[in-house]
């Protein structure tokens, strides 16, 4: 297989994709201020990670399994984040303080994040 960064000569080869949901609403399906949460996550992984990409609001639901199965219908945004393993290794901790932060004061039964294939989870009672 080509080594593509050295063919294109690329000053930067980031091979770990991080892919972030905003949501737009909380777990009781009252709007917040995703405004502001995106530009707080694009804040956050550009600055622990060089960039991050958000694109247009989808359309997406969540079961919250804590209000006995309840579907929540949401708007999210959704980022995308290529950066290093050494990198998202060196900064998991802010990554996950940032996260707990979105969850706790957004008000949500969930954040979800994923890390190349795997699709993580932290949950909120």
């Amino acid at each position: 297989m080509p080594e593509w960064s050295e063919i294109l000569q690329a000053q930067k080869n980031a091979s770990t994709v991080l892919v972030h949901f905003v949501p737009s609403v909380d777990r009781y399906e009252k709007a917040i201020d995703q405004e502001y949460w995106v530009t707080e996550a694009l804040a956050v992984l550009g600055r622990l990670f060089g960039g991050a990409t958000a694109f247009p609001q989808g359309r997406g639901v969540w079961r919250d399994d804590e209000r006995d199965g309840q579907l929540i219908f949401d708007a999210p945004v959704i980022m995308q984040c290529y950066t290093a393993e050494q990198a998202l290794a060196d900064h998991a901790e802010e990554l996950r303080d940032f996260l707990r932060r979105l969850g706790e004061e957004g008000q949500q039964g969930a954040v979800g994040i994923v890390i190349d294939r795997d699709y993580l989870e932290i949950r909120f009672p």
